[in-house]
C-alpha cells in the first residue's frame, strides 16, 4: 500500500498498528488520501466482509489482528469498532469514531433497510447509490465533484451486493456500546462533519458524554463522508491521537 506523499517525519508505530475499519461499501479507497498525508508506518485497512452482525465481525477480526492496536471507525465500522471495545478492551491501545452512530437500531428500521439491498439488487448499485444515498453523504457543496462520487461509486462496485447485504445486517443488528466508552481508559477521538445528517451532531453528543475524556473535533462545510471530503484534516486529526498512544 502506499503509504504516504508528505513532508513529515515518519511516525513508526510499528508495535501499534493503526487498524481502520471501513464503513457500508467502503473499501481501502476510503482511507488511501488520509494515510498519503499521515506518514506512518503500519497501516491495517479492512473491509468489512465475512460476517452479518458485529458480535462475529469483532470475533473475526479480533482473530486476525496482533494483539494491540490503535482502532479507527468510519460509520458503520465505528459500530464494528464501539463491539470490539466492548468485547477485548484490553486489545486497543486507541479508539477513534468518525461520523458514529452509538444508538441500537430501532426495530422499524430493518424492513426499510433490507428493501433497500433489493432495490439496489434490482435497479443496479450504481444508479440506486446515486440516486438515494450520494445525496445524503457529502456537504451540499461537493453533490457535484464528480471525483468524489466516482471514488464512492468505485468502492461500492468492488464491495458488491453480497457484501452490502452483509454489511445492512451488521446496522441492523448493532448494540448501544457507551458503557464501555466510560469504562475505557485510553484516548478517544471523535470525528463528524457539521453537515453530517445521517451521524449527526446528536450522535457525536452522545458519544461525547458517555466519554467526557474523549477529544471531539467538528469540521464545518463536512459531511459524513469525513475521510474523503477532508482527508488532511483527518490525517492531522488522526497523526497527532496517534502520538499520544506511541
Amino acid at each position: 500500500m502506499k503509504r504516504s506523499n508528505t513532508s513529515l517525519s515518519l511516525l513508526d508505530n510499528t508495535t501499534l498498528p493503526l487498524v481502520l475499519l471501513g464503513g457500508t461499501l467502503c473499501n481501502t479507497r476510503l482511507w488511501q488520501p488520509a494515510i498519503d498525508h499521515m506518514n506512518v508506518s503500519a497501516v491495517i485497512c479492512v473491509t468489512l466482509t465475512g460476517a452479518d452482525s458485529a458480535e462475529a465481525q469483532s470475533k473475526r477480526l479480533l482473530a486476525m489482528l496482533p494483539e494491540h492496536f490503535c482502532l479507527v471507525g468510519f460509520s458503520l465500522g465505528a459500530i464494528v469498532a464501539l463491539q470490539m471495545l466492548a468485547d477485548a478492551p484490553q486489545r486497543l491501545a486507541g479508539l477513534a469514531l468518525i461520523s458514529a452512530n452509538p444508538f441500537t437500531a430501532p426495530p422499524e428500521s430493518a424492513a426499510p433497510r433490507r428493501a433497500a439491498v433489493a432495490n439496489a439488487a434490482r435497479q443496479g448499485l450504481v444508479p440506486w447509490l446515486t440516486a438515494t444515498l450520494w445525496p445524503h453523504y457529502v456537504s451540499p457543496e461537493r453533490l457535484d465533484d464528480a471525483n468524489l462520487h466516482d471514488t464512492v461509486v468505485q468502492m461500492a462496485l468492488e464491495c458488491g451486493l453480497a457484501t452490502f447485504a452483509q454489511q445492512t445486517e451488521i446496522a441492523i443488528t448493532r448494540h448501544d456500546h457507551r458503557a464501555s466508552l466510560a469504562n475505557f481508559s485510553h484516548p478517544i477521538l471523535i470525528l463528524n462533519g457539521d453537515q453530517d445528517v445521517i451521524c449527526t451532531a446528536q450522535h457525536h453528543r452522545a458519544i461525547a458524554t458517555a466519554a467526557p475524556a474523549a477529544y471531539w473535533q467538528t469540521l464545518p462545510n463536512c459531511g459524513h463522508f469525513l475521510p474523503l471530503e477532508a482527508p488532511e484534516f483527518t490525517a492531522a486529526a488522526l497523526r497527532h491521537w496517534l502520538m499520544e498512544l506511541l
